[in-house]
């Protein structure tokens, strides 16, 4: 099994303990379930905005631990003063070491757009993902079959989720282009052999509609990288592994999004 594999076959098993603990009637008696959502895609498209989807995670299966130590609180409150467009919170435990309490604390101090960064395989993900404060969720074409991923998209339209959907390779974006999706995401990383490119974006920018706001996703650790990458059409930009290497990821966002701003004006 790849590690994609590895972790579609433990979050199923994971869901269905969850499901036990957390009944669906609990889910939406949370506070931040009638809340009204925060738009991805419209946050994203700000001109007074970097474009740049902060994340915050801890460690992954490439990698390792990142930054165990990393405060939640002070980052993704770092992340919004410096600039970026919204937060990205990995809620997975078991490969990426984080949790859905990291999505509520960053909800109680943020009023940007949240992407809950998760392997969603199950409507319960979606109704608890708007639980737990939530905007938006990552929907990964790699990870479900065309009309699977057209399905749970509907189940979190319907909640008035906004869906970013990811894919890697041309097939997987055109066996798809029917989901009621918002934002299309290229993963710059191969899910099965954890090889990066951003050539994978330029290559996929001409086939995602005109309709969808492009997404580009890992890999990308310069100011340069973003500037090529907005001539092909992209206006988000997903990092969290260039912020979290370091200690205080909130200030690396800043002097990179300093730089950013800078280049922009030149």
């Amino acid at each position: 099994m790849d590690i994609l594999e590895k972790i579609i076959a433990h979050k199923y098993r994971e869901v269905e303990e969850r499901k036990s603990l957390y009944p669906v009637k609990l889910l939406e008696q949370s506070i931040f379930f009638a809340s009204p959502v925060v738009s991805l895609k419209k946050y994203v498209q700000r001109k007074d905005k970097s474009g740049i989807i902060a994340e915050f995670k801890r460690k992954s299966p490439s990698k390792g631990v990142i930054n165990a130590a990393a405060s939640v609180e002070r980052t993704s409150i770092g992340y919004m003063q410096a600039g970026a467009s919204a937060l990205s919170i990995i809620t997975d435990k078991e490969f990426f070491g984080g949790t859905s309490d990291d999505l509520t604390t960053a909800r109680k101090f943020n009023f940007c757009p949240i992407l809950r960064k998760d392997f969603v395989v199950n409507e319960y993900q979606i109704i608890e993902a708007k639980s737990i404060g939530a905007d938006a969720i990552l929907l990964i074409a790699a990870a479900l079959t065309p009309a699977r991923l057209t399905e749970l998209a509907k189940v979190a339209k319907g909640l008035g989720l906004e869906v970013l959907m990811e894919v890697h390779t041309k097939e997987e974006l055109q066996s798809n282009l029917e989901a009621p999706v918002d934002l299309i995401g290229v993963n710059n990383r191969n899910l099965k052999t954890f090889d990066v490119s951003l050539e994978i974006s330029k290559t996929l920018a001409p086939f995602i509609p005109k309709d969808k706001v492009k997404v580009s996703e890992s890999g990308i650790d310069s100011v340069q990288a973003i500037l090529d990458l907005r001539t092909h059409g992209f206006e988000g930009f997903l990092m969290g592994q260039n912020f979290m290497q370091n200690n205080r990821p909130d200030l690396a966002a800043r002097e990179f999004i300093k730089e950013l701003n800078k280049a922009t004006q030149v």
